[in-house]
């Protein structure tokens, strides 16, 4: 199923299927940001400059857990950021020996990196997450 929906960013008009999409974030600021599929351009959304297109997208991450039976959603925060993602379009993870994790944002180059000690309950989280995915324990 699609989710279409039009935005305008960076005096252009584009138009995303948010059903592709793996990742949110929403900073301080009110800005939602997220990454056009088969790329790495970030689009960013925010009240003043679009606010039909940012509605549109908050609308759609309120609903995001009851219509993606197929996802894995999670929401942590991050850097001063909240992020909304998708685990299961996550490629790879590498897993440091002082328990820390990273992981690559899908269509971004922006890593992730989660420690046990700062991050404990979304470490235990994704830990759980790729064990139960893969039959991999990480230790």
């Amino acid at each position: 199923m699609s989710y279409w929906i039009k935005v305008n960013y960076d005096h252009r008009e584009y138009v995303i299927d948010l059903d592709r999409l793996s990742t949110f974030t929403h900073g301080p600021n009110g800005k939602i940001t997220f990454w056009l599929p088969d790329s790495t351009i970030p689009i960013i959304v925010n009240r003043q400059n679009d606010p039909d297109g940012y509605q549109r997208v908050v609308n759609y991450i309120q609903k995001l857990s009851a219509r993606s039976p197929n996802g894995f959603w999670i929401t942590f925060s991050y850097e001063r950021h909240d992020y909304i993602l998708d685990l299961n379009k996550i490629s790879s993870f590498c897993h440091y020996p002082n328990q820390r994790l990273t992981f690559w944002l899908p269509d971004s180059s922006m890593p992730i990196i989660i420690s046990e000690q700062k991050y404990p309950d979304i470490y235990h989280k994704i830990i759980d997450y790729i064990e139960q995915k893969t039959g991999y324990l990480l230790t």
